[in-house]
């Protein structure tokens, strides 16, 4: 090891520290701290990105990073630190020229507007969250301004999180699904509809806690690296992977979302757990994008959590918590949990009208951001494309605008990732199958944990320092595409109501 790699390791990791205290302090403020606390952790939280972000882009980690890739220092490191310094190059020469003062101000907008949001959500008050929303929109278009003034806004955020996905193959993709999927939805929601009144009661949320460290531990979430707290909105954050925090938000009425919520962050941590040992310390420690991560949450939630297959092992665990199950059969649970329905809420909605609600939020970022529509018109725009996508409106702000954390924390580009993610997941579905065998045989022998040992090796391990698109592609021996999962779909969704 060389003395000028050395230095710049310790060097590394005082940023990393850094970066996770920051962490730390951004989950306490969603899930543990007091209101009265806030305004003093959102200071704190500030502090430690903005020196995070200095050390990071000022002129000595560029020295560092010229010196390493020198052909002597390049050629020394190991293969990890080759990758990572060539990750640390590409991101210092697009953010050393954002102002620091601008950063840390930045960093406090977005805090003070995730506290903001959670009250704006609860008491329907959209007027108090516009302006930061504003602010916020505006400050991202002027920081990539300074990343970047050669590339369009919204094309760099999507790059952000879900690098070598272009904006034309996005909305190929989705215009794809639209056509296939919403004349199918319609057909599906002119059926007969169940009773689901048997599914709503009164759950206690502990015992909801309870089934949540139960589920997360069946699909192989590690408990002893991990912990679980309440937040107004489910999240996973990663502090290394042997501390990987999850959130679930509970429902005293009904289990049905909370367990589908913890199944989808389930997934988030398990991939935080597992990337490959030799990167920790690293920059590729975690896996910075955002479809490939969407797409190991929603697989555990959707290809394998709603399949009846999953339960059969596990549904005894249901009734063992919750009596109000015990006359409630497998069969009736299994169709519940894919009633396919035009819902208001996206977390709720199932995952065939989810997609809907994924593309009609990149809509209106992609609009916002090309200067098309303006904040104030954001709410209007939302109604319209409900009634156009699902044929429905939100009743209020808390049901439409407000519902989602991502714009107050600044995640614009985000959202194309779940869906994105969905892709890849019908891909990986049959990928799966063609090396493992049938899904349905596999879970309904209760050894779900050869699924995840397959993701582990073959997603988990090399999916933080890979391309996502060009990982999926070579494992997967075929292109990106929708159709895999329109596919998968319409055969289990056929089958389900007849159509």
């Amino acid at each position: 090891m060389s003395q000028i790699f050395s230095e710049f390791l310790e060097y590394y990791k005082e940023i990393k520290r850094y970066e996770e205290t920051a962490g730390i302090i951004s989950w306490e403020l969603h899930t543990e701290a007091s209101q009265k606390a806030s305004d003093n952790l959102i200071e704190l939280q500030s502090f430690y990105e903005g020196r995070a972000f200095e050390m990071s882009t000022c002129d000595k980690m560029g020295d560092y990073l010229y010196k390493l890739l020198s052909d002597d220092e390049y050629e020394s490191m190991p293969r990890e630190w080759q990758l990572s310094v060539k990750k640390l190059k590409r991101e210092y020469e697009e953010n050393k020229n954002i102002p620091l003062e601008f950063y840390k101000e930045y960093s406090k907008t977005v805090a003070k507007a995730e506290d903001v949001w959670q009250n704006a959500k609860r008491n329907n008050d959209l007027d108090s969250f516009m302006p930061y929303l504003e602010k916020i929109t505006d400050n991202l278009k002027e920081m990539c301004s300074y990343r970047r003034p050669d590339k369009n806004p919204y094309d760099l955020l999507l790059s952000d999180n879900e690098k070598g996905m272009e904006r034309e193959q996005i909305d190929k993709i989705f215009e794809e699904i639209k056509k296939e999927l919403i004349p199918f939805v319609k057909k599906i929601t002119e059926k007969n509809q169940p009773d689901r009144r048997k599914f709503t009661g009164h759950f206690d949320i502990n015992k909801q806690k309870e089934l949540s460290v139960f589920l997360l531990e069946y699909i192989g979430f590690n408990m002893d690296a991990g912990i679980l707290a309440e937040s107004e909105h489910p999240f996973t954050s990663g502090i290394t992977r042997d501390d990987v925090r999850l959130t679930n938000h509970y429902d005293e009425t009904n289990i049905i979302n909370p367990i589908f919520s913890i199944i989808h962050e389930g997934g988030h941590g398990i991939f935080e757990q597992n990337s490959d040992a030799k990167y920790f310390g690293t920059p590729l420690s975690s896996c910075s994008y955002m479809g490939l991560h969407e797409s190991q949450s929603r697989f555990y939630e959707n290809i394998l959590g709603r399949n009846i297959n999953f339960w059969k092992p596990i549904y005894y665990k249901i009734k063992e918590l919750f009596p109000q199950y015990e006359n409630i059969k497998l069969e009736e649970f299994y169709r519940e949990i894919n009633h396919v329905e035009r819902g208001l809420i996206r977390i709720d909605s199932d995952e065939v009208t989810y997609c809907f609600h994924i593309i009609i939020r990149y809509e209106i970022e992609r609009e916002l951001f090309e200067g098309n529509i303006r904040i104030s018109d954001i709410p209007k725009l939302w109604r319209e494309k409900m009634n156009e996508y699902l044929g429905i409106e939100p009743s209020d702000d808390a049901k439409g605008v407000l519902q989602d954390s991502h714009w107050s924390g600044g995640a614009f580009g985000y959202f194309p990732s779940y869906l994105i993610g969905s892709v890849y997941d019908g891909m990986l579905y049959e990928r799966i199958e063609e090396e493992l065998g049938s899904i349905d045989k596999i879970l309904s022998e209760g050894n779900i944990k050869d699924i995840t040992r397959w993701l582990n090796e073959n997603i988990h391990r090399e999916g933080t320092s890979a391309q996502p698109k060009e990982l999926i592609e070579t494992l997967c021996k075929r292109e990106v595409s929708a159709k895999p999962l329109i596919k998968y779909f319409k055969k289990k969704y056929g089958e389900l109501y007849g159509v």
